[in-house]
């Protein structure tokens, strides 16, 4: 089950980064009207931090390299969740945030179990 939260995550954060780095802003303001409203620069670089995002959801543990990372990986995505809701709701688009809170959970649920693999792991 963790495993395939972190999977629908990352896919999740590595289509969003993508799609933020690759489209026209013209194509994603019609999806996302914000990113139409802010400089090119920000969009790009939510778009980078969301792919950055997916990678340290996966890497860490699948190639048990610092495998301790993905939890702050996670943790680092529920504060990134946080951001995105505080500039929807400060834009008046409250209506947005579902999808924040539903990553937020999620993210919350892969720190919380890899942290607890990574406390009960030998040595």
């Amino acid at each position: 089950m963790l495993w395939l939260m972190q999977i629908l995550l990352a896919v999740m954060l590595l289509w969003a980064g993508f799609t933020k780095l690759f489209e026209p802003i013209e194509k994603l303001s019609a999806m996302w009207p914000w990113t139409g409203q802010v400089p090119v620069t920000f969009v790009k670089f939510t778009g980078i931090v969301d792919v950055l995002g997916a990678t340290g959801l996966i890497l860490p543990s699948l190639l048990r390299i610092k495998p301790k990372l993905t939890p702050v990986a996670a943790i680092a995505l529920c504060v990134l969740m946080v951001c995105a809701i505080v500039f929807h709701v400060s834009r008046g688009e409250a209506s947005h945030i579902g999808i924040n809170i539903v990553f937020i959970g999620i993210a919350a649920f892969v720190a919380w179990g890899r942290s607890r693999k990574a406390a009960i792991a030998p040595r």
